[in-house]
Parts: structure tokens; sequence; C-alpha cells
């Protein structure tokens, strides 16, 4: 089927923002270059007239954190009919909120670290000290925290001193009302994405990720040249099976649609641990999902008219 008026909806408000609109930049760029007309434009208080006067054929959210990857846009977009490429609203709510998608998964019989979800007015409300005290006595150190809700690491530190868990806290609490303090698992961390064909999941090669100092906060995650990512990942066959396994699981157990990236730890036994889902993968230069597309001698491009095809169809 061809592809007539096509918008790519990134930007918005988020703090990923900035992330947003180079993804947008990166799939329109490798749309066109396909001589496919595309539309960039940005979810701010023109969007709902633009998409009401001139209807596009089809959207390609890749609008990152609120909003975007929480199913607002999603339900904005089928309450004027508009065919989107992504998870529909319900499954997003689901998947972002990462307790809730901690859960499903979990009943997947997926593994998935021990945490404890913590609303700001709680941790306040009954006592900083004595709520880290019972934490650390039930989860241990070290300990990951992030909030329950975004992406690229924004709010998220590891801590592996009792000393430093409030200011970690504090520093999550910056960018959302609850915090995910989970147990901290070492091993290899890996990202592996999912695309559907024909309405079946398929795992992309998975992308290893190596940051400086280990820690893949915003920086490394989006400044070209601190991180290196290696793909396929250096796993054994077995792992590599059961990390892609595990993203196909996740991706089916939440109910997407059409593409997702899964964030995993494989600990040196070989056993994966799943971190968390993301509806609308990063398309920068330096995201995970390209990079899995590449490992896959897959253009992205190709794999996106792909998507928006099927949601025509």
């Amino acid at each position: 089927m061809e592809l007539g008026h096509v918008v790519v909806l990134a930007g918005g408000i988020s703090y990923e923002r900035e992330v947003s609109l180079r993804s947008g930049r990166r799939v329109s760029d490798a749309l066109r270059a396909l001589d496919i007309p595309v539309e960039l434009r940005d979810a701010d208080a023109t969007l709902l007239d633009s998409l009401t006067e001139d209807p596009p054929d089809v959207v390609f959210p890749v609008l990152h954190g609120a909003a975007g990857e929480d199913g607002s846009i999603r339900d904005i977009l089928e309450l004027l009919d508009v065919p989107y490429v992504g998870a529909r609203p319900d499954a997003c709510r689901v998947a972002w909120d990462k307790p809730t998608a901690k859960s499903v998964v979990r009943r997947a019989d997926l593994r998935t670290p021990r945490s404890v979800a913590l609303p700001k007015e709680i941790f306040h409300d009954l006592g900083a000290a004595s709520v880290l005290d019972r934490i650390i006595r039930r989860l241990g150190l070290p300990l990951f925290v992030k909030p329950t809700r975004g992406g690229s690491a924004l709010g998220a530190s590891v801590v592996h001193d009792a000393a430093d868990l409030s200011a970690a806290m504090v520093g999550c609490f910056a960018y959302g009302d609850a915090a995910l303090v989970e147990e901290y698992v070492a091993g290899t961390e890996v990202a592996v994405s999912v695309i559907e064909r024909d309405g079946v999941p398929m795992a992309l090669p998975a992308v290893e990720i190596v940051a400086p100092g280990g820690r893949y906060d915003y920086t490394a995650r989006y400044d070209a040249g601190d991180t290196e990512f290696i793909t396929p990942a250096r796993l054994t066959p077995d792992a590599t099976e059961r990390a892609t396994a595990a993203a196909v699981t996740a991706h089916r157990a939440l109910g997407l649609r059409d593409l997702s990236r899964t964030d995993l730890i494989v600990s040196p036994d070989g056993e994966v641990h799943f971190l968390e889902v993301n509806v609308a993968p990063g398309m920068t230069e330096t995201s995970l999902f390209p990079r899995a597309i590449s490992g896959a001698d897959l253009d992205l491009g190709e794999v996106c008219r792909a998507l928006l095809t099927t949601r025509l169809a």
C-alpha cells in the first residue's frame, strides 16, 4: 500500500524533549530517503487542529517520556481516528508504569529484580530514615533507584553505600513523584528490540552496552563516543536465546504492538533479568533500536515504512 501523508510526531514537553526531536529527525530522514512524503510535527497546542484540518494517512509517534509513552497522545489519535504505529493506549499505560510492568512480566515467568515502589508522600510522611533502613534490610546493597515512570536514565542512580540512599531518593523525586528501588543485579547490560512482521513479534540482535564507569546515564546514552555498543552482544548462545525470548515474552505479555525495546541484565550465570520496556524506543544516532536494526542487516527506513504500511492495512 502506498504511503501518502505521513506525520512523524516528536518533541512534546517532557524532560526528554530534545531526545525526541532528534529521534523524529532521524525517522523523518530515513523515510524521505525512500521518497516517502513526511511531515515532522511537534506535540504542541497546534497539533489537534492540524490533524483535524489535514488528517495524515498514518502517524509515527517518537515521543519520549510522559504523554508520548503513557498512552495520552495515542488516546487523542484514536479519538481522531488517525492510524498510528505502536502500542495502544491501555498497553502503554501498563508498560509506562515500571512496577506494574514488572508485575505483569513476572506473571509471564520472567525474572526481575526484587523492588519496592515508594511515592514521595510515603517517603516523607513515614520518616525517611526508617523507610530507607527497612529497604536496605529487605533488599540489601547495592541498590538501583529510578523514577517509576520516565526514561533516558533521568533521576536514576546506583547506591553502594547506605549513606547515599537518601540523596539518591531526592534526585529521583526531582523527575517523578514515586521511586522504584531495586536490588542491583551485576552482569551484562543488553537491550533487545522487537519488531512485528505480519503481527508476529521477532527479536532483533541484542545490543550490549558498555558504559564508562559502568554508568549508562543520560550523558552516556546520548553523547556519541562515551559508550561502547556491541552488536550482537557478547553472550553465550544459550544466554542470547534467553534474552531474545524474554524480550518477545515481555512484548506479548504487555500487549504491545509493532515495536518495543526491552532492557535486560544477564548475570554471570546466564540468568536474564527484566528491567523495563520501552514502547517508543529512541531513534537517535546513539540509540539502541537503530543499532539493532543495523545488526540485523536491515534498513531503518525500510523497517519504519513496513510498520507504517501495516497500520494502513
